[in-house]
């Protein structure tokens, strides 16, 4: 509960739905805003805090304290609401299933200080709190069997094994299915790159598309339908979920 909010808009004179009517959003998620302590996308929490003659920094003082990349947060943010998420890598493990030094790992080679290393990773485990919640969103992931095969740099094969074996242990959570693209599948629609879609409470999908300059959040049905169709031939070349756990623990055996 966002106690600092209630108190404004009790000052202000205003209820979640007097302040859903102004922004232009259901009221329902006015009220996830205050219930639930949910924050707002930074739009919104800009109209907010203008209505409520408040700093945003007074009414969700947690904004500034994420670690995550500021470009990253819209999706950051979607993530947490969504009901459920389809997800498809190609090169990496998925950032929800990534130990802590798997995630150093990734950002090897890039310009950043070892702080920078520090807080990037610290955010990728932060955002899998959302895996072990009371009632956590279902999360469906389809990998290509490279990303259980290419090792780290300077990994004497401890890296690799660990992060096999959680994987492994995250693809066992009751919230959770793993399918595993088998390395001698031919060319496939996932070659194009990786991609997540989110289903969202009100039924609406969103998808994200990581680049290597920056991501996007697409919103176009027409483009969701598109990447939707692609999702299903994807998972139709995949292994079985059992399989798939079977290749992910036979991989973390190999890495000895």
């Amino acid at each position: 509960m966002n106690h600092g909010l209630i108190a404004a808009m009790v000052e202000a004179g205003e209820t979640a739905d007097s302040l859903a009517a102004q922004v232009g959003v259901d009221p329902k998620t006015a009220q996830r805003w205050v219930s639930l302590g949910r924050i707002p996308r930074p739009l919104r929490r800009s109209q907010l805090a203008t209505i409520l003659g408040r700093d945003v920094k007074d009414l969700w003082p947690d904004v500034l304290k994420r670690r995550e990349p500021v470009w990253f947060r819209p999706w950051v943010e979607l993530e947490r609401e969504a009901v459920a998420l389809r997800w498809f890598e190609l090169a990496w493990v998925p950032g929800l299933f990534q130990t802590e030094a798997y995630a150093r790992a990734t950002l090897a080679g890039e310009t950043l200080t070892p702080e920078e290393v520090n807080a990037l990773a610290a955010a990728r485990i932060d955002r899998q709190a959302l895996l072990h919640r009371s009632r956590p969103p279902l999360v469906v992931v389809a990998i290509d069997e490279a990303v259980l095969r290419r090792p780290a740099a300077r990994d004497d094969g401890t890296l690799m094994r660990e992060q096999c074996e959680h994987l492994a242990a995250c693809a066992e959570l009751p919230g959770v299915q793993v399918h595993v693209v088998p390395a001698d599948t031919p060319m496939y629609p996932g070659m194009g790159g990786p991609f997540t879609l989110a289903e969202m409470p009100d039924g609406a999908r969103v998808a994200h598309i990581d680049g290597q300059i920056n991501a996007q959040i697409i919103t176009d049905q027409v483009d969701i339908a598109t990447m939707e169709r692609r999702w299903a031939r994807i998972v139709g070349e995949a292994l079985p979920r059992v399989a798939s756990l079977d290749l992910i623990k036979k991989a973390a055996a190999s890495w000895t």
